[in-house]
């Protein structure tokens, strides 16, 4: 009898181990609701020639891919990254919270206006080694946070886009903007994945951004552990703003249409 019982607890182990994405994934509750690129933003709406759809001049922009085998960390899909690349086509004053490997930063700057200006943030080893997150953070997103913040050297150093940015090396929760409210067209968040860091990111973001300035999330989904917290408080925070899932990506979208942006 014991027997049996040890097994069927070793098979439903199995079965929750195998299936864990998809069962935390049927337990979570999520209030924001997904919409077409195209239908967000004009920018994306294609052209039809007789039944194909194209792409636009406005959509259309200087594009890098970076191997598998290059092993870099962090990094956004084709897709999201294109969709970042079309919104800096249109943006002058840009933030980015989470530098990484420097890919993003990159694209921005290859496709923002030539006078434009990119702040990006991120950590150094001594930022690192004083990083106080809270106790009830997601274990994974902390271990996360140091993983993707060893780069001392960007994908855009030595090249001729470096002078459209300014890489801040420091901790995000540290961060003044005082000089830096209502100043920027765009905004990624892809920081850390804490639940107090996305937090901080996002609060000083919504004091950032210009009116009809956007505000971009990444790696929001649903039953990957890491993402969890991202998934948490942007479900929280869609009570009250109007953040919208865009298909096919882990990107959140927010355009700061003022009090008309807030849902009461």
């Amino acid at each position: 009898m014991l027997i049996n019982v040890f097994l069927i607890l070793i098979i439903l182990s199995l079965i929750f181990y195998i299936n864990k994405k998809k069962i935390r994934k049927f337990l979570s509750r999520n209030n924001i609701k997904s919409y077409n690129i195209d239908d967000l933003d004009d920018s994306f709406v294609p052209q039809k020639k007789d039944i194909l759809l194209c792409p636009t001049d406005n959509s259309v922009v200087n594009f890098f891919c970076i191997p598998g085998n290059f092993n870099v960390v962090g990094m956004t899909s084709d897709f999201e990254a294109w969709i970042l690349a079309v919104f800096s086509k249109k943006s002058k004053k840009i933030f980015e919270f989470g530098t990484c490997s420097g890919k993003t930063s990159l694209i921005l700057s290859m496709n923002s206006p030539d006078n434009a200006e990119i702040d990006t943030i991120t950590l150094d080893e001594e930022s690192v080694e004083k990083l106080n997150l809270d106790s009830k953070d997601n274990k994974i997103a902390k271990r996360n946070i140091i993983s993707e913040s060893k780069y001392k050297k960007f994908m855009f150093s030595g090249t001729v886009y470096e002078k459209k940015i300014n890489v801040i090396f420091q901790n995000s929760q540290l961060l003044d903007i005082n000089q830096m409210k209502n100043k920027y067209d765009l905004i990624f968040i892809d920081g850390g994945h804490t639940y107090s860091c996305i937090k901080n990111d996002t609060e000083k973001s919504l004091e950032m951004i210009k009116e009809d300035g956007i505000i971009l999330w990444h790696d929001f989904s649903i039953g990957k552990k890491s993402h969890s917290d991202v998934f948490k408080y942007l479900n929280e925070l869609s009570f009250k703003i109007d953040i919208r899932h865009i298909k096919n990506t882990t990107l959140c979208y927010f355009k700061n249409k003022g009090r008309d942006g807030r849902v009461v």
